[in-house]
């Protein structure tokens, strides 16, 4: 696993030992972001949630190119070793922000993020369960973009969030997100 694009374009990162995380595959990663990019034209200065965030693959690449700031949630040992790793090994500290918590644990938000990653155990329905919760916390706005990773064959609904785009990448499927204004 590398950083797919950025300042640290190029550099590894530590997957967590055993298989209970299933690290973000590089191509996905690509994919995902030139996604992102197409809609919001740079990452520059945002402030990014990486949700369910294993290894910290998706933050880590959006701080890679240029997003001011990462919070990190991750609830496994394993995964979150990895994580800290990960972050020191790119010398990242003074822009992440780690909680080692279930996402669902999250207390209200002091302002919404600008960019939210999930990528939750496929087929666990956890990702549509955190987003509902997190809109309701005040995590995401109605700028605030949401990408979601689910297995190719899992349905995303929700009546809350329009999809503004769906990719099917491999054995994922990603969708981009925005909460639907409040009539």
């Amino acid at each position: 696993m590398r950083i797919v694009a950025g300042e640290w374009r190029g550099r590894k990162l530590r997957a967590p030992d055993g298989d209970v995380t299933r690290p973000t595959a590089d191509r996905t990663r690509e994919t995902l972001f030139s996604m992102l990019v197409s809609r919001l034209g740079t990452l520059e200065a945002l402030s990014v949630a990486d949700l369910f965030a294993g290894s910290g693959a998706l933050g880590l690449e959006a701080l890679s190119r240029g997003a001011a700031s990462a919070l990190f949630v991750e609830q496994d040992p394993a995964a979150i070793r990895s994580l800290r790793t990960n972050i020191a090994s790119l010398q990242a500290q003074d822009r992440s922000d780690v909680r080692a918590t279930s996402v669902l644990a999250l207390g209200p938000a002091k302002a919404p993020v600008d960019l939210m990653l999930l990528d939750p155990p496929y087929g666990s329905g956890a990702g549509l369960v955190a987003i509902d919760r997190l809109a309701r916390l005040g995590w995401i706005g109605e700028a605030t973009w949401v990408s979601l990773e689910t297995h190719i064959d899992e349905v995303v609904d929700t009546k809350s969030f329009t999809i503004e785009a769906d990719r099917k990448v491999g054995k994922a499927r990603i969708s981009l997100l925005r909460l639907k204004p409040k009539a």
